[in-house]
């Protein structure tokens, strides 16, 4: 449940609701998380749901995809704490801290980036730098998000190959190793099959 709706969450129907999906072959609990830019709901509801959907993950094994915006301090203390009891999971369409980023990391967490890195007003290549090879994804966030040359429009997943491009110019490989990198981390993250050959 994304922390907009966290308002509606019903420990008991909620989490039933999210068990049934993961039963019915859900790899990732999520996206949820904290955002206190637009506060759409409470604060100590959005910790709440957060809360509750981290110990699910714990439950059921599942990674942990969450959206965070201006919640920082509280996100940093709840990755942290939900990596020490063995959650795993992204920070995902990631723009945070230095700080943030460094906690999820040793959190034995992973940072996704998404069409974000290739605007103008992006300037945080370093932290792009910063992430170990094996804990970095890239996304594309459709329908959002969509990269330069395509800013303005409706995203179309295809389109992460910009950003895969961006983060490969960033970190000095290649966008084909960037490509395999981020391809090898998903699959490992969400425990996926590799892709058929072809």
């Amino acid at each position: 449940m994304h922390p907009h709706d966290a308002s509606g969450f019903d420990p008991a129907g909620t989490i039933d609701e999210l068990r049934a999906l993961v039963s019915a072959g859900a790899v990732a609990i999520g996206e949820c998380g904290l955002d206190y830019h637009y506060d759409n709901s409470p604060r100590l509801e959005q910790r709440r749901a957060f809360a509750e959907q981290l110990a699910l993950a714990r439950e059921l094994g599942k990674p942990v995809i969450v959206h965070t915006r201006d919640a920082e301090e509280d996100t940093r203390a709840m990755v942290t704490e939900a990596g020490a009891a063995g959650v795993v999971g992204v920070l995902h369409c990631f723009t945070g801290s230095r700080a943030l980023a460094e906690a999820a990391i040793a959190a034995g967490w992973y940072l996704s980036f998404s069409g974000i890195v290739t605007f103008r007003k992006w300037s945080d290549d370093d932290i792009v730098r910063s992430v170990p090879e094996e804990r970095i994804l890239a996304e594309s966030d459709a329908p959002y998000l969509a990269p330069v040359p395509h800013r303005g429009k409706r995203n179309e997943p295809a389109w992460v190959s910009f950003t895969v491009a961006r983060l490969a110019a960033a970190r000095g490989v290649s966008p084909d190793a960037m490509g395999a990198t981020v391809s090898d981390n998903a699959r490992r993250l969400f425990k996926l099959a590799a892709a058929a050959p072809g």
